[in-house]
């Protein structure tokens, strides 16, 4: 548990409402997604979740008309209403709409190279 309570200090969270998905083989739930960050994403629990918890999942976030972040992504925790994800594979033009998101909502540019050298430390 300490490495999900450092990743959650090494990455702010970004409260944002989009349209998102999440899709494993044939099935797929629209989500509410809670925060994001470059690490991973909060979202509440779809009704009839079955999502299996051994395989990965795909995640689809819409943040405008010709932007969308698509990340490979595992459930590494649930609570209450809450499913939390740990992104393992993005592409690079996804991770350049989220970083764009991200700073834009840190408005801190320092705290943005922070994050983005956090995750050059990761696995």
């Amino acid at each position: 548990m300490s490495d999900t309570s450092n990743e959650r200090r090494r990455f702010q969270r970004i409260a944002f409402d989009a349209p998102t998905e999440i899709i494993q083989g044939e099935r797929r739930w629209t989500v509410e997604l809670h925060d994001v960050s470059l690490k991973g994403l909060l979202v509440k629990r779809p009704p009839q979740w079955n999502g299996d918890p051994n395989h990965p999942f795909n995640v689809s976030i819409q943040l405008a008309e010709d932007a969308c972040v698509q990340m490979e992504v595992v459930l590494t925790r649930t609570h209450g209403e809450l499913l939390g994800f740990v992104c393992r594979h993005i592409d690079l033009d996804s991770i350049s709409h989220l970083r764009r998101l991200v700073e834009l909502n840190l408005g801190d540019e320092t705290l943005l190279e922070r994050e983005l050298a956090a995750l050059g430390e990761g696995d």
